[in-house]
């Protein structure tokens, strides 16, 4: 039977799962897949492409009837980026990294649901403050960009906090055990990224999706170099969790240093024109251990849904 919850009741889908909205990563194809089996497909928007949100967006609507939305990083965008989202009828706009108060109405004059992610108990009241319908707690061991918080006491911290605002939990889940402790946490589902750029559908190219099989969780780190080297303008208090490379090897602790080496970022910005794996961004979180393969996304809801209630059952019965 599937795992009912406060969230999949809010925006009728039959499991508690979303997808993250990895910019570049996740597009049309991999966020309708994910809604088409059952969860939540969340397309990413990041910094508001205009020509890649309209191609993934169109995409979406297109290959799904079911619930989906997008996610759009809250500091890089503005008024018109979010009305060129919402053109599309997401059933859910979800805000990351950022004061979402600027955005909230204009999300729900949409008739959309505003997912806010928040990496602080202070970003949790905020966005309780500016009405968020669901809330992504997003503890440090997810990867790519986030905050400081360990997901296993933060989740039922901001859980606490914002009740009864449904909340999902993100950060180092690639599987149902995760999920499954992620209810446990009280939290209503779980938002996973990194299982998910090894999917059929992601938007990856396969040498970064051998690098992310072949790497594990320690092999990652939270850090700003990379950041910096390729002048992202990410603010500060966000670092990026990615799989270690020679680069940032060699500028760690270095950050004020790099930041004024033109010719360090210079050369770095050539190899990563070559797509070079000792300098560019692969994002990854802890939960690295668990990938071993690809699979289609659709047997990652089913596999994930399954395996959560497999491990609830026995936390119940033994």
């Amino acid at each position: 039977m599937p795992l009912s919850t406060a969230f999949t009741r809010f925006l009728s889908i039959r499991h508690p799962i979303a997808v993250a909205p990895m910019g570049g990563c996740t597009g049309g194809a991999l966020a309708a897949a994910v809604s088409n089996a059952g969860g939540l497909g969340l397309v990413g928007g990041g910094r508001g492409d205009r020509e890649w949100l309209r191609r993934e967006l169109s995409l979406v609507d297109d290959r799904t009837a079911e619930p989906w939305g997008v996610g759009l990083l809250t500091w890089a965008v503005d008024s018109e980026i979010v009305s060129l989202a919402l053109e599309y009828e997401p059933t859910a706009l979800m805000l990351s990294f950022g004061d979402p108060g600027p955005f909230a109405e204009q999300v729900r004059d949409a008739g959309a649901k505003l997912i806010v992610q928040v990496t602080t108990l202070d970003e949790a009241a905020r966005a309780v403050e500016v009405g968020a319908d669901v809330i992504v707690a997003q503890g440090t061991e997810a990867g790519g960009h986030g905050g400081r918080r360990g997901t296993l006491p933060f989740v039922p911290a901001v859980v606490d906090l914002v009740s009864p605002t449904p909340v999902l939990a993100a950060g180092g889940i690639a599987d149902g055990r995760g999920l499954a402790a992620a209810l446990v946490l009280g939290a209503a589902g779980a938002l996973v990224g990194t299982r998910f750029q090894a999917s059929h559908e992601a938007l990856v190219p396969p040498h970064v999706v051998q690098a992310l099989l072949d790497g594990r969780g320690a092999d990652t780190e939270r850090s700003r170099v990379l950041d910096l080297a390729r002048g992202a303008g990410w603010p500060e208090e966000y670092t990026a969790r990615v799989l270690r490379n020679r680069f940032l090897e060699n500028w760690r602790d270095r950050e004020d240093e790099l930041r004024h080496d033109e010719a360090a970022k210079r050369a770095y910005r050539e190899a990563a024109a070559r797509d070079d794996l000792e300098v560019i961004s692969v994002w990854a979180g802890e939960a690295l251990d668990l990938i071993t393969e690809t699979a289609p996304a659709d047997e990652l809801v089913a596999a994930l849904a399954a395996e959560a209630e497999h491990a609830l059952d026995f936390a119940r019965n033994g």
